[in-house]
This record gives structure tokens, sequence and C-alpha cells, in this order.
């Protein structure tokens, strides 16, 4: 007797539903932007019904807002390694693959967020200022004990951190940049692991690591 598909539960639906609402506006704001993006437009991205937006999602800011919370928290568990880690080649070097994965995966989440950030943050500043801040001071801390045990040089943790952002971001939000400079491909698998090593390399000897 062949088996007979199990019934699909309303909670499996609102899960895809968001899934599928959450997708389209990730890559509808890193097109757009929040401006020229309208729930219409995701709503035929995310190949649903406008109504199925409002459902889940009752303005286009409520959306926004949570596109960015996901961007954010995946780099937040990418940063998950810095304060079990030993010391800086194994802090610093995960928490590079790991941006450096989401770059490759999530390339329209980060560029969502960039777009946002150099217009100063109309929607998300709250967010900056208490999130990002005490986030930002958490690894700090952890950079500048490094520092005092002798396993890196002297150097501004905050300027780090900031070199370290903008070296992974940039393979998304330059994403076409590269791609053209590659002979119009995109990175393919074993390009984006030599990227690894070099850009862990280059930064793990600048501060002294290595």
């Amino acid at each position: 007797m062949p088996q007979t598909a199990r019934p699909v539960s309303k909670k499996e639906i609102r899960q895809e539903n968001e899934r599928l609402i959450l997708e389209a506006a990730e890559k509808t704001f890193a097109e757009a932007g929040f401006g020229g993006a309208t729930m219409q437009l995701i709503a035929d991205v995310a190949g649903l019904p406008k109504a199925n937006l409002h459902y889940y999602f009752p303005t286009k800011e409520a959306l926004y807002r949570q596109v960015v919370q996901n961007i954010f928290q995946d780099w937040l568990k990418a940063a998950d390694v810095f304060d079990a880690a030993p010391g800086p080649v194994e802090g610093i070097g995960a928490y590079i693959d790991a941006k450096l994965e989401i770059s490759r995966r999530h390339p329209a989440g980060s560029k969502v967020w960039a777009s946002e950030v150099m217009h100063r943050a109309p929607v998300i500043q709250d967010y900056l200022e208490t999130t990002l801040v005490e986030w930002t001071e958490g690894r700090m801390a952890v950079i500048r004990r490094w520092i005092d045990e002798g396993q890196m040089d002297e150097v501004d943790p905050r300027h780090l951190l900031y070199m370290l952002w903008a070296t992974t971001q940039h393979y998304a939000d330059f994403g076409h940049q590269i791609e053209t400079l590659n002979g119009g491909a995109p990175l393919s698998a074993d390009q984006w692991e030599e990227v690894k090593a070099s850009v862990k390399t280059i930064i793990l000897k600048g501060i002294g690591a290595l």
C-alpha cells in the first residue's frame, strides 16, 4: 500500500509563509531600499497574496525591522566564538570564517544593513544605540584581555572590529564588483576558501597573533 502524505500542520504552513516573506523582503529591501520597497512588491516576490504579509507583519516597518534583526542575530551568533576562544587565532579566525560565510550565503541581508546605516539608520537607530553598543563593548573587552595577556599586539579593539566588519561584509556589499573582477563569475567554493585563508592570514599577522 502506498503511504499517504502526512497532512501539513498550521504551524508548518505559518513557518513556511514567514520564511518566504522574510526571504522576499530581504531581497526586495536590498534592491529597492526601505523607501522603494512596497508590501505589494514583496508579496509578488514571495508569491503570496498581499493580505498574507499584513497578517504576519502589519506594517512595512515591522517587516523591515524583523529583516534587520535577523541579519544582526546571524552576526551575533558568528561572534559566539569570541567568549569561549582561548586566544585571537581561534576567536578572530573563527569569526572571520563565520562572517564570510554569511556574506556568501546571505549577501542581500548585508546590503540591507549597509544601506540603512549609510542613510543614518532612520528605522533602526534605537537598535544601534542599544544592542549594537552592548555587543561591541563586550567584544572589545575580550580583545583587550588578549592584548593584556600578550597574545596580540597593542591595537585599538574598536578599530580592529571595524576592520573585520568592513573586510568580511565587502564580499557581500560589493559582490558585483568582485564578480566583475573574477571574470564575470561568482566566486567558487574553492575561491571562498582562499578568501577565508587570505583574510585570516592578513589580519592575524597584522595584529601580531601569528
